[in-house]
């Protein structure tokens, strides 16, 4: 009988234009809304997918400071992620949430 050979899945390899990075943070932050750990991978995946050497010298940050900042083990801060979003060559941007009532307007709810 032959054994089937198996590598890990590492979704940096598939993270090829930058729509398809924006796409899949995107979608990490849908999935887990509020988790911070879970965006600071998604970002960490999508560094590597680019480099992680150019990406932290593009942030201004040291590269072994970048794979501790991303690892979804610290708490990241606004500065850090802002950097590396810029040196992804992305835009962080903010909508209105479809389900909440923000400041007493009612915003239509999702389907």
């Amino acid at each position: 009988m032959t054994k089937t050979a198996t590598s890990p899945y590492d979704v940096a390899e598939h993270l090829r234009t930058p729509e398809e990075m924006a796409a899949y943070l995107d979608a990490c932050m849908e999935e887990a809304p509020g988790d911070a750990a879970s965006v600071a991978k998604a970002l960490g995946d999508i560094a590597r997918a680019r480099g992680m050497s150019q990406v932290a010298s593009d942030a201004g940050l040291s590269r072994e400071s970048l794979y501790k900042a991303l690892s979804g083990e610290r708490n990241l801060t606004l500065d850090t992620v802002l950097r590396v979003v810029d040196a992804l060559g992305l835009e962080l941007r903010v909508d209105p949430a479809l389900d909440s009532d923000a400041a007493g307007q009612g915003a239509p709810s999702r389907p």
